[in-house]
């Protein structure tokens, strides 16, 4: 293994900021940037040694090769951890279209996907089956999901995530709205106890792997969309109308006072799906 590989394998394995996807995902990507910098012909590099030409050939090579906007975003944001947890974050533009990187383009149809409740009854682990119901009723994501600990993240009128629960490790609350929401969580209570919706033999890894088998036995996939369907809810409760993906007015067509109300119920959705701005609300609601 070349030295850059090793020492970018080190810095994650003493650095797990966010989810256990987010980590995962961090190691691949360095890993693949390491290799793409040996073939660009920067050799004998360290993780230390990153500089701006490195950073610039990257970006180069990635929109070279056609990918999409979204995923050069998200290696940019890759590229600025290894340069701040190396102590040179200025190396890396704070603003992408510096290197020339479009605008995210959302488009097709709504990705928003309704529980199909007969499916979710052939589940056979209640644990597996209760997760897919709290994505539906809370938008959250698998993971966050499967870590839920009610003990914890029962407040009374709100959920509260846990940083090491989520993608980016970012806390957040989400407030509990409806009668079938609380019905849910005590559901939860009763059969978690004081632990997570993780069997006491079973560690989250195996967990997961239980989950995807049994969600893919009954012909659930795609449960991302599970997301999108709560987002697309939301609006339409705090808008008192359908967002643009689901055949409402796009943004352009609003009156001054109805866009307003559309940014504060998107601020609100973002916040509530644990993003960090506005705009990645477009990926569900569009504009």
């Amino acid at each position: 293994m070349r030295d850059l590989n090793h020492q970018l394998r080190q810095f994650c394995r003493h650095n797990k900021d966010g989810s256990y996807a987010t980590q995962a995902n961090r190691v691949t990507m360095l890993e693949l940037m390491a290799n793409q910098l040996d073939a660009l012909g920067y050799r004998k590099l360290n993780a230390k040694s990153l500089k701006q030409k490195h950073v610039q050939a990257l970006t180069r090579r990635w929109m070279a090769q056609g990918l999409s906007p979204s995923t050069v975003k998200n290696r940019m944001s890759i590229l600025r951890w290894w340069a701040k947890k190396i102590g040179k974050p200025n190396i890396v533009a704070k603003h992408n279209h510096q290197y020339g990187i479009p605008n995210r383009r959302y488009v097709g149809p709504s990705k928003a996907q309704v529980l199909n409740r007969d499916a979710v009854a052939g589940i056979k682990d209640p644990y597996v089956r209760l997760s897919v119901e709290l994505q539906a009723a809370y938008g959250l994501r698998r993971e966050e999901a499967i870590k839920f600990q009610p003990s914890f993240g029962d407040q009374g009128d709100r959920i509260v995530l846990k940083a090491s629960w989520t993608k980016g490790g970012k806390g957040r609350v989400i407030p509990i709205r409806t009668e079938a929401q609380r019905e849910l969580l005590d559901r939860v209570h009763e059969l978690a106890g004081r632990g997570a919706l993780i069997p006491a033999q079973m560690n989250y890894y195996q967990q997961l792997k239980r989950y995807e088998r049994q969600t893919l036995a009954v012909g659930l996939r795609k449960l991302h969309g599970l997301r999108h369907a709560y987002a697309q809810s939301r609006y339409k409760e705090l808008t008192g109308r359908d967002c643009p993906v689901a055949g409402g007015l796009p943004s352009g067509s609003l009156s001054n006072d109805e866009k307003r109300l559309d940014f504060k119920a998107r601020l609100i959705i973002s916040q509530e799906l644990g993003h960090r701005r506005e705009q990645i609300t477009v990926a569900y609601l569009g504009r």
